[in-house]
C-alpha cells in the first residue's frame, strides 16, 4: 500500500462463497465502481508494475495439468528443453530491466524441486537478479521448508505456486498432485518469509462457483497473497482443453474487480490470455483493479501481448511503471 493512501477498507478473511459469487455477479458498472473504490484506498491509480517471466526449464513435466503444454503426458508442440544456463537467464534479466520489468520471474517445468544442481542453479539464477536490482520470482513446483528457505536466502522475493480453481474443479483439471499440495507449498513460502503469488485460471470449464471458492480460498490466507494473478486460459493444440471456447473479456473484468474487492492489498496480476485482449478490455481489466501486467513476446511458452503495443497502451492511459521494491506488496 502506498503510505501517502488512507486505508479505509479493512482487510477480511471471512469471506463466505454465497457473498463473493452475488459480489461476482452485480451489475458490471457497480462492480468497478466497488472494485475502483477499494483499488484507490490501497493502490496509486495512474501506477503498474512490469513483470517479465522468462521458461528457464521447458518441457517434459510429469504432471498432467490439462491445460499446460508443458506436460510430457500431452502431444504438444512444446518441446522438452535442456534448463538455460545462469548467463544466459541474467542477460534476459538485464534485456527485461532495460524494457523497463522491475520484476523478473523464472519458471521450471518441474513437478517439486529436487536438491542438486539444478535447484543451485536456479539459486544462483535468483543472486544474479537480484543483483540487477529486480525483484525476483520463481515458480518450479512443489517446494519443501528447506528449499523455501534456501530460495529466501538467495534473495528471492516471491514464490509463484497458482490453486488454478476450486478444489471442487481441481480434479477434473489435474490428477498428479493435489490441492493440498499445493497449499502446503504456499505454507512452506509464507513461513521461509517469501512473499507469496498464487492465483488461478478462467475458461476451464468451471462454473462461477468455483471461480468464487478459488478467491474465497485466496482470501482466507491471512495474510493475504501479496500477488494474485488472473489468467485467462491459451488453448495450445495437444492439451485436453485445446477445443474450449475463448473467455469472455468481461468474465476476466469481473474476476480482477472481485479479486481486487477481497485483497484490497494485493497486486493483481492481469496475466496469460492477454495478447487476445483488445487494448479497451485491458484498460477495463485496469480499472477494475489490476495493478500488474506481464511484460515480454512469451509467457513461459504461451504468447504474449507486444512490447511496443504495451508501451503505447500505458503512455495512451497515462499510467507509469512501479519502481521495484524490496518486496512486493
Amino acid at each position: 500500500m502506498d503510505a501517502s493512501l488512507p486505508d479505509t477498507t479493512p482487510l477480511r478473511h471471512d469471506w463466505t462463497v454465497s457473498e463473493v459469487v452475488a459480489l461476482h455477479d452485480l451489475p458490471l458498472l457497480d462492480l468497478l465502481h466497488r472494485a475502483q473504490t477499494v483499488h484507490r484506498a490501497f493502490h496509486p491509480p495512474d501506477s503498474i508494475q512490469l513483470c517479465t517471466l522468462l521458461s528457464v526449464k521447458t518441457g517434459g513435466c510429469p504432471e498432467d495439468c490439462s491445460y499446460c503444454p508443458q506436460s510430457a503426458k500431452h502431444e504438444s508442440p512444446v518441446e522438452s528443453e535442456k534448463m538455460l544456463d545462469v548467463e544466459s537467464v541474467i542477460a534476459s534479466a538485464r534485456r527485461a530491466r532495460e524494457a523497463g520489468s522491475t520484476r523478473f520471474c523464472m519458471g521450471a517445468a518441474w513437478r517439486e524441486v529436487k536438491e542438486g544442481p539444478a535447484f543451485d542453479r536456479v539459486l544462483t539464477m535468483v543472486r544474479g537478479v537480484k543483483e540487477l536490482g529486480l525483484e525476483a520470482c520463481c515458480t518450479l513446483g512443489m517446494l519443501s521448508e528447506s528449499q523455501a528457505v534456501a530460495l529466501k536466502e538467495a534473495g528471492l522475493d516471491a514464490y509463484n505456486h497458482n490453486l488454478d480453481s476450486s478444489r471442487e474443479f481441481y480434479g477434473t483439471i489435474i490428477t498428479t498432485r493435489t490441492y493440498d499440495d499445493r497449499l502446503r507449498t504456499l505454507e512452506h513460502v509464507r513461513k521461509a518469509g517469501i512473499t507469496v503469488c498464487s492465483g488461478g485460471i478462467i475458461g476451464m470449464g468451471e462454473g462461477t462457483r468455483d471461480r468464487a471458492l478459488m478467491l474465497v480460498t485466496l482470501a482466507r490466507l491471512d495474510p493475504h497473497p501479496e500477488s494474485v494473478p488472473i489468467n485467462a486460459l491459451v488453448p495450445v493444440e495437444g492439451t485436453p482443453l485445446a477445443h474450449r471456447p475463448p473467455v469472455d473479456p468481461l468474465e476476466l473484468v469481473r474476476m480482477i474487480a472481485t479479486a481486487r474487492i477481497l485483497m484490497p492489498r494485493s497486486m493483481v496480476r492481469l496475466s496469460a490470455g492477454r495478447s487476445s485482449l483488445s487494448r479497451e478490455a485491458q484498460l477495463l481489466c485496469m480499472m477494475a483493479g489490476a495493478n500488474s501486467l506481464f511484460y515480454g513476446d512469451k509467457l513461459l511458452t504461451t504468447p504474449n501481448a507486444d512490447t511496443d503495443d504495451d508501451e503505447r497502451l500505458l503512455r495512451d492511459a497515462g499510467m507509469r511503471p512501479l519502481a521495484p521494491s524490496v518486496r512486493a506488496h
